[in-house]
């Protein structure tokens, strides 16, 4: 399947069609977003838009809800942009260009494209590359640092509130945007707006997209540079409460413990739970949430043995069940925490996260 014909076998399907046989429901063009806990009373009023006419969905609350048919499939059943594909091939195969078949691991067959990664890769490609990558790196670099440490900041509160202390802030470089209006002149001083909404720091208003989530949490690498960070809102109010840098999330949250050496490390949802393990001397790493677990993302494990530390909630649940398939299929050793412990006292209950556990507040 060429670019071209995976993009008319797209214009060829009804979004709306696939997200009711994804089992949403759809009225007047709008369905309940896939993180009912983002919103306020578990978005009751639905804040989804799809348009039949483009092809398109998006939540009006949660940037990062947004994208086409194959996004769409993506959210809903957890899967990689192959699978995605293969899901809707396989369902609307009639509208499919005509492939050879690959074998199911069972002997069995299904549509999938033999050039798929190369499709993939290309479709990344596609996008126009209004700055080198190199660039694209030191201007998040570049805004980072122009940021404030947390100390004497109201972020101090909301981190002790969560039992997330100086230590560690000061170990994961958390930072805080004190002078928002002072650093949105200042960015546009340096940088064209266009290049700016490029990297994905301002909004399509020209404006830097973080007046609501003024806590920042770096994403690290090994030689504690980064590329990719996570707004955070410190006011309870604020939905949603987490906003991350648009584009591809390059690698687990705290990933310089994946280091190739043998152990144990705990995988948490969110960077609040890692900070919370962090806290507590406990090689713990971080995806963003539930569906963000990227398969590129395996290599990075070899040699460490898993421990699943998600959510108590049914999100978490289907997640755990998910990793730990995908980390069994590669080999890699993985539980669950508390595996077999559910009837202690002091085991994490139902609908508890792991700063729950521990006595914070989220």
């Amino acid at each position: 399947m060429t670019s071209e014909e995976l993009k008319q076998f797209k214009a060829s399907i009804s979004i709306t069609a696939v997200a009711k046989a994804l089992g949403k429901e759809v009225v007047r063009g709008k369905c309940k977003c896939f993180f009912p806990n983002r919103h306020v009373h578990g978005d009751r009023t639905p804040s989804v838009s799809i348009s039949e006419e483009r092809g398109t969905f998006r939540c009006w609350v949660c940037d990062d809800v947004r994208g086409d048919v194959i996004e769409l499939v993506k959210l809903e059943r957890n899967c990689s942009f192959m699978d995605a594909v293969a899901w809707l091939q396989n369902e609307y195969g009639f509208l499919a260009p005509k492939e050879n078949l690959r074998d199911r691991v069972d002997g069995s067959k299904r549509l999938v494209p033999q050039n798929f990664e190369e499709v993939f890769r290309r479709k990344e490609q596609t996008k126009e590359e209004l700055v080198p990558e190199e660039e694209r790196k030191k201007i998040i670099l570049n805004f980072l640092k122009k940021l404030s440490p947390v100390d004497d900041t109201a972020a101090v509160s909301y981190l002790a509130k969560r039992r997330i202390y100086k230590p560690v802030w000061d170990k994961m470089l958390l930072r805080v945007i004190k002078d928002y209006d002072g650093l949105n002149r200042c960015l546009k001083e340096e940088y064209s707006l266009d290049v700016l909404k490029y990297v994905g720091l301002f909004n399509d208003k020209g404006n830097l997209r973080y007046y609501k989530h003024p806590l920042i949490f770096p994403y690290l690498d090994s030689k504690n540079r980064a590329f990719y960070f996570q707004a955070r809102a410190i006011d309870s109010s604020v939905v949603p409460k987490e906003l991350n840098l648009t584009g591809l999330v390059p690698y687990p949250y705290n990933v310089s413990l994946l280091n190739e050496k043998h152990g144990w490390v705990y995988l948490c949802e969110g960077v609040i739970d890692t900070l919370t393990f962090v806290g507590r001397n406990i090689p713990a790493i971080g995806i963003p949430g539930v569906r963000s677990f990227k398969m590129e993302w395996l290599p990075l494990f070899k040699n460490k043995n898993v421990v699943l530390c998600l959510d108590k909630d049914e999100a978490g649940y289907r997640a755990t069940e998910y990793l730990k398939g995908v980390f069994e299929q590669a080999g890699i050793q993985c539980i669950t925490l508390g595996a077999g412990l559910e009837n202690l006292s002091s085991s994490i209950k139902d609908g508890q996260d792991i700063n729950d556990w521990f006595g914070g507040r989220k």
